[in-house]
C-alpha cells in the first residue's frame, strides 16, 4: 500500500495509533531495565540473609560460652542477642521471598507491556490498511481481512497477559506484608530505627498498604486503547512476533 500520497487530514487515526506505539515501545524498555535492577536487589537482599544466619551462629557461640561462664548477666545478655540475631535473620528470610515474589512480578509485568507493544504495533498497522482500503488502494499481496482478525487476537493476548501480571501482583503484595510483619518483629528486639529499601512502598499521600493496595511499584499500569472497528489491533498468529505490516 502507498499511502504517502494520500492527505495529512486523512491520517489522524495512523498519527495517533503510531504514538500510541512508540510510547508502548518505550513502557517495554523501561519494564525490561526494572527486571535487571529487581536483579540485583534480590541479590543483595540474598547477601543480607546469609549474613544474618552468620549472625546467628556467633550469636550462639557466644550464648553457650556465657553458660560455661556461669555469669547470669553475660547469660541473660547472650539470650536477648540469640533472640534479636534469630528475628533478623526470619525478616531477612522473609524480605528475600517479598524480592523473589516481586521479581516474579516485575517479569510478569514485562510480558505484558511486550503484548501491549505488539497490540499498539498491530493498531498502527490496521490504521494504515483502513485508510488504504478507504482510498481505494490495493497492494498485490495484501489482505484487508487479516488485519481485524489481528486486531481482536492481540488484543485477547494483551488482556490475557495482564490479568497474569495483575496475579503477580497480588502475590508480591502477600509477600511485602509477611516481610513488614517479621522487620518490626525484629526492628523492636534490635532498636534498629530507620526505613529500610521497600521498592512497593506507598508514596506519599497515595494508598497505604492496607488491604493490599499498593502505589509506588515500579511499572505503571498501561492503559490500552478500547480497540474498535476503525481503531486497528495486533496480529493473531499466538507466536508472540509482531504483526504484519500494512501499506507504507
Amino acid at each position: 500500500m502507498h499511502i504517502a500520497r494520500i492527505p495529512l487530514d486523512q491520517k489522524g487515526t495512523v498519527v495517533e495509533t503510531q504514538n500510541q506505539w512508540s510510547i508502548a515501545k518505550m513502557e517495554n524498555a523501561n519494564a525490561e531495565a526494572n527486571v535487571q535492577e529487581a536483579d540485583g536487589q534480590l541479590h543483595q537482599a540474598q547477601n543480607d540473609y546469609k549474613a544474618s544466619k552468620l549472625a546467628v551462629d556467633s550469636a550462639i557461640s557466644a550464648k553457650k560460652s556465657a553458660e560455661q561462664s556461669a555469669d547470669m548477666n553475660r547469660m541473660n545478655n547472650a539470650q536477648k542477642d540469640l533472640r534479636s540475631a534469630e528475628d533478623s535473620q526470619k525478616a531477612a528470610e522473609a524480605r528475600v521471598k517479598y524480592f523473589e515474589s516481586y521479581r516474579g512480578y516485575l517479569k510478569r509485568y514485562m510480558r505484558y507491556t511486550q503484548e501491549n507493544m505488539y497490540w499498539r504495533e498491530a493498531q498502527y498497522e490496521n490504521a494504515k490498511s483502513t485508510l488504504a482500503k478507504a482510498n481505494n488502494i490495493q497492494p498485490k499481496g495484501i489482505n484487508y481481512e487479516d488485519f481485524p482478525k489481528q486486531l481482536s487476537e492481540r488484543e485477547k493476548r494483551t488482556t490475557k497477559s495482564k490479568e497474569k501480571a495483575e496475579s503477580e501482583k497480588s502475590k508480591a503484595v502477600s509477600a511485602r506484608q509477611n516481610w513488614l510483619s517479621a522487620q518490626s518483629v525484629a526492628d523492636k528486639a534490635t532498636g534498629r530505627t530507620g526505613n529500610m529499601y521497600d521498592p512497593m512502598a506507598p508514596k506519599e499521600g497515595g494508598p497505604t498498604a492496607v488491604g493490599g493496595g499498593i502505589s509506588q511499584e515500579k511499572p505503571e499500569v498501561v492503559q490500552p486503547l478500547k480497540s474498535n472497528p476503525t481503531q486497528p489491533g495486533p496480529g493473531g498468529d499466538g507466536s508472540g512476533s509482531a504483526p504484519a505490516p500494512a501499506p507504507q
